[in-house]
């Protein structure tokens, strides 16, 4: 008989004598029934006859958090070294093992024609913390999911992702995408820290922590004032239709609120100072065209080298370009990305939909 004690940090040298062909493996959901049958006479007792099984009975353990169990070891030439080798997995590659647990401990019995382990699993997350995982699959949903963090000012999110190959740099690019694709809730861009677990993967858990810079009532309520300034004046705009439609709402922008450099970057401030940068007056647009359902974008880039926000609007020809701090007039304030770049304007042209120059009449 002999006791191990596992930690997840502790097993890199196990990963040069065979785990590491493993990082690819697909995890499968078990349940008792299918995978691990209860022995006669003793339904508490899991059942593993491969060292795949093994694997799975253990996920299946971190899956539903269990602390404990035991499991009836089959057809095993070296129980200790399968053992061992599947806590390194299970802990540093399943991605709920890598976020969730702290260390394996398992004591292992011959007994006739099988070995059996008690195998404890001491975990560094809560249950809750467990649950309230949610799955997010590409970089839509995962936007998606960041967008619903934001708009209710949580202060954590985790998220069980697939299909996304990226790293801790993507991810915080997709939540500063989100936090601008939602401009009601725009009020204050929070500090985030972002960890994957594991590193690398086509499946792994990632784990937001926000930290914002005012209180959370506070900023409900400016959502909230926000929101119900934007809705009194969408009120009146609602008549206009078409291309109509984005020009009042731009015009109404800059009646309520003059552009500086030094003005205010939300919505709020927009509306309450009277006074906004080109944030504060893109935002501001963006939160009013939702009220009027028109398709507003807000693009992040720069202008002769100075860091500088406007909107992508569709128009009747199409997206185009919008910037409210820069409008002379209202006959022609739609530009395509060849006409804003060559006023000096940059940006992402991956996130932000293209602005072509319309084909000419025939």
């Amino acid at each position: 008989m002999k006791t191990r004690i596992l930690a997840a940090a502790a097993a890199a040298s196990l990963l040069l004598t065979g785990c590491a062909a493993l990082l690819d493996r697909d995890y499968v959901s078990v349940t008792v029934h299918s995978t691990t049958p209860a022995t006669a006479g003793d339904n508490s007792a899991l059942r593993a006859e491969s060292y795949q099984e093994l694997v799975n009975v253990l996920t299946y353990m971190v899956s539903q958090s269990m602390p404990s169990a035991s499991i009836r070891l089959y057809e095993s030439e070296d129980v200790q070294a399968d053992l061992e080798r599947a806590c390194v997995e299970v802990t540093q590659e399943y991605p709920l093992g890598a976020y969730a647990v702290d260390y394996i401990q398992y004591h292992v019995s011959p007994i006739l024609t099988y070995h059996e382990a008690e195998v404890q699993i001491t975990y560094r997350r809560t249950k809750e913390q467990m649950d309230a995982i949610v799955s997010a699959t590409g970089i839509t949903a995962i936007r998606s999911q960041l967008e619903s963090t934001l708009e209710q000012f949580s202060p954590e999110c985790t998220l069980s992702i697939s299909y996304f190959d990226g790293g801790v740099d993507d991810i915080q690019a997709l939540f500063r995408q989100a936090y601008f694709a939602v401009p009601e809730a725009a009020e204050d861009l929070p500090d985030v820290s972002v960890s994957l677990y594991p590193d690398s993967g086509r499946q792994r858990i990632v784990e937001l922590e926000l930290n914002y810079h005012l209180p959370q009532d506070e900023l409900l309520r400016r959502q909230e004032t926000t929101r119900y300034q934007c809705q009194e004046l969408a009120r009146d705009l609602k008549s206009y239709t078409g291309d109509l439609r984005i020009s009042a709402a731009g015009q109404t922008v800059l009646q309520v609120c003059s552009y500086t450099s030094d003005g205010g970057s939300t919505p709020y401030l927009a509306l309450t100072d009277g006074r906004a940068n080109s944030q504060g007056l893109a935002l501001f647009m963006s939160a009013l065209c939702q009220q009027l359902n028109v398709d507003c974008m807000v693009v992040e880039g720069s202008q002769n080298g100075r860091p500088h926000f406007w909107n992508v609007v569709s128009t009747q020809n199409g997206w185009r370009h919008l910037d409210l701090a820069m409008v002379e007039n209202w006959i022609s304030p739609y530009q395509t990305d060849a006409q804003m770049t060559a006023a000096g304007y940059v940006w992402d042209g991956q996130s932000v939909p293209q602005c072509p120059a319309p084909f000419p009449a025939s």
